[in-house]
């Protein structure tokens, strides 16, 4: 389950309700899913089409065109290049869509006016960032995430920066539900 961390007012949300809450009040929707077929070893194609229902519900939606997974792993070549591309505060034409499937990854959204924060997804998290946001993109310390992404231009989507440099500030860092320890029953 993802959680959301606020740096500047050292908060961090990891109950599913306020996190759904506090995103909404952003304009970003988040959901749990279970993605079928989430092995490995699955191709880009089969993942796709077991998950098919839950992507055309996603297109119908959003008038999103096209779904494809982009499958990323620290031995991916010309990584360092993708994620410069990606950790650099900008924003897009159309909404970005992400249905993680494997691995983790950190958005940090930076809302007009509002501050930074950072919401940390993993496998299972259904997440739309609307067109216009300005955010970037890291992946975890396992530098490894797949996930089905939804575009509504079949092109794919263009980054614009803002070369704002507020992005320099905050660190790619990822707690994961293993930073936090168990919270005793309550009787």
């Amino acid at each position: 389950m993802a959680l959301i961390r606020v740096p500047d007012e050292d908060r961090t949300i990891t109950d599913s309700d306020r996190i759904r809450e506090f995103l909404q009040g952003h304009g970003i929707e988040y959901e749990r899913w279970t993605p079928e077929m989430a092995d490995a070893g699955t191709s880009s194609e089969a993942l796709l089409a077991a998950n098919a229902d839950k992507i055309g519900e996603l297109k119908a939606r959003g008038g999103y065109v096209t779904a494809d997974v982009i499958d990323v792993r620290p031995e991916t070549p010309g990584l360092d290049g993708m994620l410069a591309k990606f950790r650099t505060e900008h924003w897009h034409d159309e909404d970005e869509v992400r249905l993680i499937v494997e691995g983790r990854g950190l958005f940090h959204i930076h809302p007009p006016g509002g501050t930074v924060f950072a919401i940390e997804v993993e496998a299972g998290d259904l997440i739309r960032v609307p067109k216009g946001t300005h955010h970037w993109f890291d992946l975890c310390g396992d530098r490894r995430i797949r996930a089905v992404r939804l575009f509504q231009d079949p092109s794919g989507w263009t980054p614009h920066y803002t070369e704002s440099g507020v992005d320099i500030r905050f660190q790619p860092v990822c707690f994961g539900p293993a930073y936090f320890p168990p919270t005793p029953a309550r009787i």
